[in-house]
């Protein structure tokens, strides 16, 4: 049985996190069951953009500060590391309050800069990570709980993402993200590359609705810890309320049997935990219904069942971010007036990802609207 253990944490107050993180640990064995001295311990947190703690779109610093004291505590040595999908590193982990996470705790801040190719374990023959993140003796994985516009759900496995570097991210969109099955593996397939010797989950403000980054902070007071992050994730996905058949990660792992991928490999243990609480999040408005249809219906109907992104005028302000950032460059912007092609578009949402002024908006089709209610697949 893969054990995942839940606790539940009010706020992120340093003294409060001191205490309850030990007592998260516990039940897997405490963090010297982890970490030896000596060891280089890489923390891996959400990164996403350069914004605030209270925008619950990156990893809170106090989470962070506080298991970098508990490796260094145990004689580790802390590097702190990621690849923004958007700005500096340097000005992300200031906005984050990482930075400061950092210096109060000891740790050294790595930039994700140099790759490492390494053969793939299946379906990719040829995968490169950050080489930090793979020559680190142990890496301790701190995603944050949030929706996502392409994956339904980010946590543990979609946070080691992050170990791609930054301007390879748009490739492998590219390459998979036409797909959320084949995205889906890539993401297995990276977790595999380098298995994480711990994963840690910030639930305690989560982001529902237009994850990653354009969603609604919501608070829900729970941290998360577990060995495998497929288990992890799975147990997140309940604690949210998120069909099984809406989160592309989990049914992929199924399909590769993935220890952990069924939720009767996992043990739920902690504090006081018996069940997961009865909370369900707000899924994102630009989710497809594809996935709850016949795979013949979705292919015939899949221009009229689609959401596209669309530029919102009075928000844009012709930046270029999203432009630069499109993996199929489907978005151009012509006579002061930026417009998607929507042939091209593949709809991994990056350009809603990372646009730091939310002007792409979601553009849905009226079957679409009308599906999505006859159906019920959003009211998850």
């Amino acid at each position: 049985m893969e054990k995942v253990s839940i606790l539940s944490v009010d706020h992120y107050e340093l003294s409060g996190l001191r205490l309850a993180l030990p007592r998260l640990l516990e039940p897997l064995g405490g963090i010297s069951a982890f970490i030896n001295p000596g060891d280089r311990v890489l923390l891996k947190p959400n990164m996403l953009a350069a914004k605030e703690p209270d925008k619950a779109v990156t990893t809170h610093p106090a989470l962070v500060q506080v298991v970098a004291e508990l490796v260094r505590n145990s004689g580790g040595i802390v590097l702190i590391g990621d690849s923004p999908g958007i700005g500096s590193f340097s000005r992300v982990a200031d906005k984050s309050g990482i930075l400061t996470a950092a210096r109060e705790s000891g740790a050294a801040l790595i930039e994700f800069r140099d790759s490492i190719d390494l053969q793939g374990t299946g379906t990719f023959r040829s995968i490169s990570i950050a080489r930090a993140y793979y020559e680190a003796d142990k890496i301790i994985n701190l995603p944050k709980l949030k929706t996502h516009e392409m994956m339904t759900m980010t946590c543990a496995v979609k946070n080691l993402f992050g170990s791609v570097i930054g301007t390879e991210k748009a490739g492998w969109h590219l390459k998979a993200g036409s797909s959320r099955e084949l995205f889906a593996r890539l993401l297995l397939e990276i977790y595999l590359l380098k298995k994480p010797t711990l994963n840690i989950v910030d639930a305690i403000v989560a982001m529902e609705g237009n994850g990653p980054g354009s969603g609604d902070p919501v608070k829900r007071g729970l941290l998360f810890a577990g060995v495998n992050p497929v288990a992890v994730d799975v147990i997140a996905g309940e604690f949210a309320g998120i069909l099984t058949d809406l989160l592309p990660v989990e049914l992929e792992a199924a399909k590769m049997k993935l220890t952990g991928a069924l939720r009767k490999e996992i043990e739920l243990c902690g504090v006081g935990i018996k069940t997961i609480p009865e909370i369900r999040f707000k899924l994102p408005s630009g989710l497809d219904v594809q996935f709850g249809m016949p795979p013949f219906l979705a292919k015939t109907l899949k221009n009229h069942l689609t959401a596209y992104p669309e530029a919102d005028k009075e928000a844009c302000v012709l930046c270029g971010i999203c432009r630069d950032a499109c993996p199929p460059v489907a978005i151009t912007i012509q006579k002061s007036a930026l417009s998607v092609n929507n042939a091209l578009c593949i709809r991994c949402w990056c350009c809603r990802e990372l646009c730091p002024h939310n002007a792409m908006r979601i553009r849905r089709s009226l079957a679409l609207k009308i599906l999505a209610l006859l159906t019920g697949t959003r009211k998850t």
